[in-house]
């Protein structure tokens, strides 16, 4: 269950009909990465470019821009008592979309200045699609992170 998402945070728990533009099953562009908890080195960090020509606006009302497919995915093997914080650093105003492991999709826009994060404090074990998206249709580097430490 998660139980805090950050602030500024919206959390759409998937819905029959409910068709989203991207494409959860493609290929990740930036890999896919196979951690448990407990894991090193904390952060786990994969460069990339943000952002896409899929305007959030159009399909979840959102504003922020991502590619069709997932920039990156995660498969986590929850345990113990730690969260799971995924976030993203950017000179650029960037935004964060995540599937998780049961379908729900999770959005979230300047929770630290103007860089994103999602927390799920009790983390399920499975599958977690993530894309780093831009504010505006600019493309901009980027850096995903992803730990167990809530504070940075």
């Amino acid at each position: 269950m998660i139980r805090r998402l950050g602030a500024f945070s919206a959390v759409l728990l998937f819905v029959s009909g409910f068709l989203f533009a991207q494409d959860w099953s493609a290929q990740p562009t930036y890999g896919t990465a196979d951690l448990s908890s407990g894991f090193a080195p904390d952060p786990y960090i994969v460069e990339m470019v943000a952002g896409g020509n899929i305007d959030l606006s159009a399909t979840l009302g959102y504003v922020g821009f991502v590619a069709n497919a997932p920039d990156f995915d995660l498969i986590f093997t929850a345990g113990g008592l730690l969260p799971l914080v995924i976030r993203a650093e950017s000179d650029a105003d960037t935004t964060l979309l995540v599937n998780a492991p049961d379908g729900s999709w999770h959005l979230n826009d300047d929770y630290d200045g103007l860089d994103p994060a999602i927390i799920f404090e009790d983390p399920q074990s499975g599958m977690y699609n993530i894309w780093v998206g831009t504010y505006s249709s600019s493309t901009a580097n980027a850096r995903l992170l992803i730990s167990e430490m809530s504070s940075w």
